[in-house]
């Protein structure tokens, strides 16, 4: 593990403040397309036109010429403009920060996250998690992950199903059809019992995949398929992940094509979470519970050093959550030292 360069993590500061400007400001600006007329028999008609990722050049019928709708197409032109200044900004400061060694998903899960990101499933309270989430955590707390560890084609979104109810009724985040938009062949994988609905989305003769959780409610729940009406999409119900999800963080995620503000989880709460799941891996996962291991120690390492008051509150939390989950986190703590002795001890522990 490296520490990035002041400059980098200033530079990564910078982003997150645009990312989250820009997205506090949406405006008609950043819808993609423009607007097109058409004379019909001496008469203006308006139309916007717009390309979906993948998709043919589509046109959308707005109205007869008035001067409401010449203000709006005056207003979209303008606020595109500073819109397209701010996108080049941002895609000068991702280019910047892939220079100074910073973290940065590639071209094809940036497309992912991007759709995502357009369709709202951010803006919904969805939380990325996962090898991903574990990525832009580096950037965050400004040090660069060995390889090991980071390497993943798995795209995992959480959401907190009573977060989701409770929001204001606004248009759902379509998970399906954000996926569907790209034409990058996704398809939903099917579940063991065919009445189930899929939880998970993957492209044809690729690893790529996209998969949909939701913390279970009942021990009974347990990787079964949930409902999430405002994703349009059902989630596999997982255990331990209601503590994983709780008070996330929004962080930018970057690639060579710019950046996407999104939701991750505390990375304290990741790491002891990491120390729980890995004990419910089968044996076959050998290699997936010693990466969940190495993430843990890796960001326990840097938060012992630097936020020990992280590890504390997130600590805090869990415990309250009873015993068993304490003797969880206790477990996996000393098989994590074994593998990565370097790993600090801590008071409570």
């Amino acid at each position: 593990m490296d520490r990035l360069s002041l400059e980098t993590q200033t530079l990564f500061a910078e982003l997150q403040e645009q990312l989250t400007a820009l997205e506090a400001q949406r405006s008609i600006g950043s819808i993609p397309g423009g607007f097109t007329t058409k004379n019909v028999k001496g008469e203006i008609y308006y139309y916007f036109q717009y390309s979906s990722p993948g998709s043919q050049r589509q046109q959308v019928y707005v109205g007869k010429e008035s001067p409401a709708l010449k203000r709006l197409v005056e207003q979209h032109r303008e606020e595109k403009i500073i819109f397209q200044a701010d996108q080049r900004s941002i895609q000068r400061l991702c280019a910047q920060l892939q220079a100074g060694g910073a973290a940065v998903a590639t071209h094809t899960h940036h497309r992912v996250l991007q759709s995502l990101a357009d369709a709202g499933v951010f803006r919904m309270g969805g939380v990325l998690v996962g090898t991903h989430a574990f990525m832009a955590m580096g950037n965050l707390l400004g040090c660069r992950w060995e390889s090991t560890g980071t390497q993943t084609q798995d795209v995992d979104i959480a959401v907190d199903r009573n977060l989701a109810l409770a929001l204001p009724d606004v248009p759902g985040a379509d998970v399906p059809g954000a996926l569907e938009r790209l034409k990058m062949g996704f398809f939903p994988v099917p579940e063991l019992d065919s009445r189930s609905p899929s939880t998970s989305y993957k492209v044809r003769n690729n690893p790529l995949r996209v998969d949909v959780l939701t913390p279970a409610k009942r021990r009974d729940e347990e990787y079964r398929a949930v409902q999430i009406p405002k994703f349009h999409a059902a989630a596999q119900a997982l255990r331990y992940l209601d503590y994983l999800i709780e008070g996330p963080l929004q962080v930018a995620l970057i690639s060579g094509k710019g950046g996407v503000l999104a939701n991750i989880p505390d990375p304290a709460r990741y790491a002891y979470h990491k120390l729980i799941v890995m004990q419910e891996r089968p044996a076959t996962e050998h290699v997936k519970r010693n990466k969940d291991l190495r993430q843990a120690s890796l960001l326990i390492n840097l938060l012992a050093a630097e936020r020990p008051g992280d590890l504390q509150i997130a600590w805090d939390a869990l415990v309250g959550r009873g015993e068993p989950w304490e003797k969880k986190v206790a477990k996996g703590y000393k098989e994590m030292q074994k593998l990565f002795p370097e790993t600090p001890d801590l008071d409570y522990l």
